[in-house]
């Protein structure tokens, strides 16, 4: 599996760069946001057309095309069937835990979108209501926030039950049970024992009885059938909301430890995944596309969902794992048959098939003749996990850094865009247009190049950022906007370079402080992963009386049947 040509890269590029540079978006992006991002805005449907495109009267809370209304779901579905993309594949749903692989079209999606939003009308839901979705991998998860867009009901996508006190749901779905490796999880003992504990209790339950041979179900005052529902639903229209319609909810401890509601918005959403399908991902509409995330996650919301079928590509929905459903070559598998152009996925998944498979002998098998780029973010990527990637999938590797506040990429390489398909190694890429990323120390000056530091953003953030969190704007401006005025502290840390290429380091509170100096845990991983016995590590600080703290290192060794690696004793480094 060779690197292809790069002429042919090269032309992929320029048939599918807007008609800009990566330079004059991003400036243009700084210094007009407004004639930027309405450029970007006319590539939505919008029922009713924006009077303002920013109000940023307030900068923690920028609104973004005022007067503005539209509908999601219209967007990502209805009028791509409108357009004349009725029948061509959205959705691809390949779940080896199961052994189905189904292709749903477009007009699929808006015909069962359409009935299951009418279930939820039925049944109370309306707009500006809470649903919360409690699913595995499967097309009904979609189906299901694609239908609450569709009426306007606020979506609350949880894996492993409620997630917190201050969700008040109209209405759950759930799934009769989700399988893992090994294993089936039952759902439905798991919901019963959340409502118990539960003081926030949902008026009904709509259960997804999965193709098995029982059907369960729960009390039948609360419990509803899907299948049932479904055969006597009548489809329900889009309706309209305007643009700042909180769209979902997603719980994430992420940047601050602790548990809180991430609210996006519908509007500046929209557009910026839009924007980001071509610009940053370099995709055309029509090409498939793969993201190997979860739909609980903000990867799964953004770009197993919402993404793709904004931007009329078709999206693999993949219920199975890297190594074990059945081997390592899964993901080259599913990339070979499935034809896909682009893959994002996280470098814990690359350095999972790498240790039980560090040749890749099982991928070998499968010819990855359409994959142009494979994109990678979750975590740092070492640069021992890139360069394996690069050698065995065959196609540039692109690290890139976002969150789940942002919604999308804060940094990447835009390949849409025409950057460089081979940035320096250990680089998460430079801002994204709309992202005014710098370095700076705790007293707010700009760090030299290399020098690490506070990573943040300046304000106003783009469209698509975190609206608030869930019922508590006052905890949104501490968390993230008063350490440093003026600026979104993103509480990663990190350093640029002499060419404003940014290296993602660790989170704030990982730096460690050594005998007086200040150590990045991320270096530190960086270093210990270059070691040939090390396909992943983690690096913690510990106590120490005399030096402050130590560095702690735990090493996951390679899985290739010796005793011995690079000088290792398995037994004695595990």
């Amino acid at each position: 599996m060779q690197i292809r040509d790069e002429d042919m890269r090269k032309d992929f590029i320029r048939a599918f760069s807007t008609k800009y540079t990566y330079e004059d978006a991003f400036g243009l992006a700084r210094d007009k946001p407004e004639k930027f991002w309405s450029e970007a805005a006319d590539g939505i449907t919008w029922f009713e057309r924006w009077t303002q495109t920013l109000d940023n009267t307030d900068t923690v809370f920028p609104k973004w095309f005022v007067g503005g209304k539209l509908n999601m779901c219209y967007n990502a579905v209805d009028r791509h069937v409108e357009n004349g993309r009725g029948d061509q594949a959205a959705v691809i749903y390949d779940s080896p835990v199961t052994g189905t692989k189904q292709v749903i079209t477009y007009k699929e999606v808006q015909e069962q979108v359409s009935k299951l939003a009418g279930v939820l009308v039925r049944h109370g839901v309306k707009t500006g209501d809470l649903v919360v979705i409690y699913m595995p991998m499967v097309p009904q998860a979609m189906f299901t926030m694609l239908a609450c867009a569709r009426i306007g009901a606020t979506h609350s996508l949880i894996f492993g039950g409620f997630a917190s006190k201050e969700l008040s749901p109209k209405l759950l779905v759930t799934a009769s049970f989700g399988i893992e490796p090994g294993r089936r999880v039952e759902y439905i003992p798991l919901v019963e024992k959340a409502l118990e504990l539960s003081s926030h209790k949902p008026h009904k339950v709509l259960v997804y009885n999965r193709p098995s041979m029982e059907k369960v179900s729960m009390h039948p005052d609360l419990s509803l059938d899907w299948e049932e529902e479904m055969a006597t639903a009548r489809p329900h229209d889009c309706v309209s909301v305007p643009a700042n319609h909180p769209l979902y909810i997603l719980y994430t401890s992420g940047t601050t430890g602790t548990p809180k509601g991430v609210v996006r918005d519908s509007g500046g959403y929209a557009v910026m995944l839009n924007w980001t399908m071509s610009n940053v991902y370099g995709l055309a509409p029509g090409e498939v596309w793969w993201a190997a995330s979860d739909l609980g996650w903000v990867v799964g919301h953004s770009y197993i969902c919402y993404g793709p079928l904004l931007h009329g590509n078709t999206t693999v929905l993949y219920e199975g794992k890297p190594v074990g459903t059945p081997d390592p070559g899964a993901f080259f598998r599913v990339m070979s048959e499935h034809g896909t152009a682009s893959v994002f996925t996280a470098p814990t998944a690359i350095r999972a098939i790498r240790q039980q498979d560090p040749q890749a002998e099982h991928g070998k098998r499968y010819p990855l003749s359409r994959l142009r780029i494979l994109f990678v973010a979750g975590e740092r990527c070492d640069i021992e996990t890139l360069e394996w990637a690069k050698r065995n999938f065959g196609v540039p590797v692109l690290d890139h850094w976002w969150q789940t506040e942002s919604g999308s990429s804060i940094t990447a390489s835009c390949v849409g865009l025409g950057c460089s398909l081979t940035p320096p190694a250990g680089t998460a890429g430079k801002g994204v247009p709309g992202y005014n990323v710098t370095v700076i120390d705790d007293e707010m000056q700009q760090e030299k190049p290399r020098t690490l530091g506070n990573i943040v953003v300046k304000l106003p953030l783009p469209p698509g950022a975190a609206l608030s969190l869930w019922q508590n704007e006052t905890l949104f401006k501490e968390l993230y906007f008063t350490k440093f005025p003026g600026y979104y502290d993103t509480m990663d840390a990190g350093f640029a370079d002499e060419e404003g290429f940014l290296y993602i380091m660790s989170r704030s509170d990982d730096v460690i402080n050594v005998a007086g100096h200040r150590l990045s845990t991320g270096a530190l991983e960086e270093s210990i992963l270059m070691h040939p016995a090390v396909v992943d590590c983690a690096v913690v600080g510990l106590e120490d009386s005399l030096k402050g703290h130590v560095p702690l290192a735990l090493c996951v060794l390679r899985n290739d049947g010796h005793e011995e690696v690079g000088g290792v004793k398995k037994e004695a480094a595990a």
